[in-house]
């Protein structure tokens, strides 16, 4: 039988991977990764705003073309492997992770009017600067449409899509009035892939919709108008730009246009699926189902379980939605997660450096942190370096260090930020 492979594409906090697979039987025919360019490793940041965390689309681009023609290289040494083998492609990405777009739907910060403005990039999913809006929108909610709320936890994040743009409005009108309106870039990449970036073909995947966007098929798809329109009359506009369904992964987006299959020297009319989050297309790579619960852990953790359509589900308080259709196609979508995970490892291995760059590299911490009993230093940690997802849902809580004193050491320490972070987990689950 002829070689059957797909490509898969995970776009996460700091390079685009790149993978290639043997649909037949799932093994691994190549990969890639490419960092992204811009900012401090793949992020732009902002000295005098600690919340602030934005991408530039452009990287997503070049990550688009350069970890799919590395892969692809690689897999040209495979025997009987042949790029007409492809038949398909998949894509995950962060999330929320909102980017302005003007009419023909390509991003703002390609404009050279806006290529510099923070403002006019990918809101990146850790952007926290929307605090205040997230509590607007939940106080709002909570007032006149609590049914809104049931389905997300009872709690908007600072994470998610409407907080964003409406953080946007406020602080940079000129980017907000640009922008025809806002995507994912989850939704973006397919779309750029198969040529259907002008809105109204764009597909919107229900993992993003549903779990950041305040999408439900109960009350016609994204909220109501009128509801918006209390946030920011604008907000009635932007609304009639967003479609009434969405879609999962199940679905194609289009196929790869005649432009991107000469750059990529792929087969033209390849399907390329709806997008998703990584996390949510992780967990269905790691053999999620009825029973499973997936945790995702990277830069930060997603907890996943899925439930069949047929189940009567609770709204559950704490949760970052139960979604009909997300994560895995035919059965609802619950997901959880903490806002820092290996963040703050890494923040304390490259920001702190312990004992100097080799000394306190992860591989030596840990070594001597595996040497430490459970609790042996005395040392206690709280994860909420980059605030609480659940079941707080509260960004602006800080993180904290019990203990110390003038004898605690970089490896008892690093062991209590992984205990913190395991307690964290333990919350979630109970």
């Amino acid at each position: 039988m002829a070689l059957a492979c797909s490509i898969g594409l995970d776009f996460g906090t700091n390079s685009v991977r790149c993978i290639i697979t043997n649909v037949r039987d799932g093994e691994e025919i190549a990969s890639a990764v490419w960092r992204y360019q811009r900012g401090t490793d793949g992020i732009i940041l902002d000295n005098r705003e600690p919340h602030l965390a934005r991408q530039h689309p452009q990287d997503y681009i070049d990550g688009l073309f350069e970890s799919i023609s590395a892969a692809l290289a690689e897999a040209s040494k495979v025997e009987d492997f042949d790029n007409a083998n492809v038949i398909g492609i998949g894509i995950d990405t962060t999330g929320s992770t909102p980017l302005p777009i003007d009419r023909n739907g390509m991003p703002l910060a390609l404009n050279p009017s806006f290529s510099e403005n923070p403002n006019a990039m990918a809101w990146l999913w850790k952007d926290h600067t929307s605090f205040a809006e997230a509590e607007e929108i939940t106080a709002l909610a909570a007032k006149i449409r609590p049914n809104y709320l049931a389905k997300i936890g009872g709690t908007y994040s600072s994470e998610w899509f409407w907080a964003k743009i409406l953080h946007c409005k406020r602080v940079a009108p000129d980017v907000f009035d640009a922008a025809y309106t806002w995507v994912e870039y989850a939704d973006w990449i397919p779309a750029y892939l198969t040529g259907n970036t002008a809105p109204e073909k764009m597909k919107r995947g229900i993992c993003a919709a549903g779990h950041k966007g305040l999408f439900h098929e109960s009350w016609g798809g994204y909220p109501e108008p009128e509801f918006l329109g209390h946030l920011d009359p604008k907000f009635i506009g932007l609304r009639k730009t967003l479609p009434n369904n969405a879609y999962t992964v199940a679905d194609p987006a289009g196929i790869l246009s005649g432009e991107w299959a000469e750059r990529l020297t792929l087969p033209e009319g390849i399907p390329v699926a709806v997008g998703a989050f990584d996390a949510h297309l992780g967990g269905i790579g790691s053999g999620i189902g009825p029973g499973t619960m997936v945790k995702n852990i990277g830069t930060s953790t997603c907890d996943m379980m899925v439930a069949d359509l047929s189940t009567d589900l609770p709204d559950i308080p704490g949760l970052c939605g139960i979604v009909p259709g997300s994560i895995l196609p035919g059965f609802h979508g619950m997901e959880a997660g903490q806002s820092a995970v290996g963040d703050i490892l890494n923040w304390f291995v490259n920001t702190i450096q312990p004992g100097g760059p080799e000394a306190g590299s992860h591989g030596n911490l840990r070594k001597e942190a595996e040497k430490l009993k459970a609790g042996e230093s005395g040392l206690l940690s709280l994860d909420w370096n980059n605030g609480n997802r659940t079941v707080l849902v509260d960004q602006r809580l800080t993180g904290l260090i019990l203990g110390l004193t003038l004898h605690s050491k970089p490896a008892e320490i690093y062991r209590a930020l992984i205990e913190g972070t395991a307690f964290g987990a333990r919350v979630i689950m109970e």
